[in-house]
């Protein structure tokens, strides 16, 4: 379960100010889904001008499943969701980020900002596999694509969608740079050394 604290002595047992925290921030299932997703994207991206290659959603669909599945069940959801209560953090975050505005306490893993991009981005990938499944079996889903304005509406969404996600990914990938190296090891081993924030 994420949230777990420990304190990480240091190397000769030195008093407090040699103890590192730790939290573990990503549970395995997360870290799983996270890594098979982004091969499976830049896979599908690649792809994707080859429609009859485009078997490789399934890794993609089905890890999509089960990760909202763990989420659900888990309960881990709640670090992720955006929530109505989020919303008046957005600003100052993106003050922080983009425009040097001084940085908002941290009292959670994920401010409202990464809330709102992470709980986005679920979307956007729900919406790249209805698409996509309209596009890919055009007689079979037909219902599906007149929901969307009909097929070539179909590749118009799906086409934006998958820019949308790749704008994500760009993002993404900013906010781990500034985050730090503990952020990208975080989603290698689960464990984040000397969080910003202090778990419930």
């Amino acid at each position: 379960m994420s949230g777990a604290l420990i304190d990480i002595e240091g190397a000769k047992g030195e008093e407090s100010d040699e103890t590192a925290r730790a939290v573990y921030e990503h549970p395995l299932p997360v870290r799983l889904c996270h890594w098979v997703n982004s091969v499976a994207l830049f896979v599908l991206i690649g792809s994707g001008l080859q429609i009859f290659r485009a078997s490789f959603m399934w890794i993609y669909t089905a890890t999509g499943l089960f990760y909202l599945g763990y989420q659900i069940f888990s309960g881990n959801y709640r670090q992720v969701l955006f929530l109505p209560r989020d919303l008046p953090g957005v600003w100052p975050m993106v003050k922080h980020y983009f425009f040097f505005g001084a940085k908002p306490a941290v009292k959670e893993a994920y401010n409202p900002l990464q809330k709102h991009a992470y709980t986005s981005v679920f979307a956007l990938g729900v919406l790249s596999v209805l698409t996509g499944l309209a596009i890919w079996k055009p007689v079979q889903f037909s219902w599906l694509a007149y929901l969307m304005g009909g097929f070539h509406w179909a590749r118009v969404w799906h086409f934006a969608i998958m820019w949308a996600i790749l704008l994500f990914v760009f993002g993404h990938l900013v906010m781990v740079i500034l985050h730090g190296w503990s952020n990208f090891v975080s989603m290698l081993s689960g464990w984040k050394k000397d969080p910003e924030y202090h778990p419930r």
